[in-house]
């Protein structure tokens, strides 16, 4: 018994350690942008195809997958995926409001990022960037200091 007890408490370590290196992402841009303003943070709102764009499944493996971009999003980040996928089944609202964001902001390829700052102000784009984390990093940290 006492060997169960221990297996599952370091289970749940472990799974609570997952999760916190997991990205956070929403769906919703106006919630994003309250709690942006709220905690003084960027919103990145991400547009992608994400199981069918080459750039978009590399930005998941050399970017949102690494221990470093998931410490800095979590401080500084409020993260909005708008995704376009083929496989992937969403509902019929999202597709809408995916798509109609999509036009607002006149995207036509994928991943195209947008970053706003807390008082909801557009203040950069970005696309795929080659040089993981770094390279998105220091791109952001440009944004904030630009707009603090």
């Amino acid at each position: 018994m006492r060997k169960l007890v221990l297996f599952f408490a370091i289970l749940t370590t472990v799974l609570q350690i997952k999760a916190a290196e997991e990205l956070v992402w929403t769906t919703d841009l106006p919630k994003a942008e309250a709690q942006a303003k709220q905690e003084h943070k960027l919103v990145w709102l991400e547009f992608s195809g994400s199981d069918w764009c080459p750039r978009c499944i590399l930005m998941e493996k050399e970017v949102f997958a690494k221990p470093e971009f998931i410490d800095y999003a979590q401080k500084n980040l409020v993260m909005v995926l708008l995704d376009f996928p083929e496989k992937k089944k969403l509902s019929e609202d999202l597709v809408k409001k995916n798509e109609a964001l999509q036009e607002k902001y006149k995207v036509t390829e994928y991943p195209t990022i947008f970053i706003f700052n807390s008082m909801g102000k557009k203040v950069g784009e970005l696309g795929y960037v080659e040089g993981g984390p770094q390279a998105y990093i220091a791109k952001l940290e440009k944004l904030r200091s630009k707009n603090k």
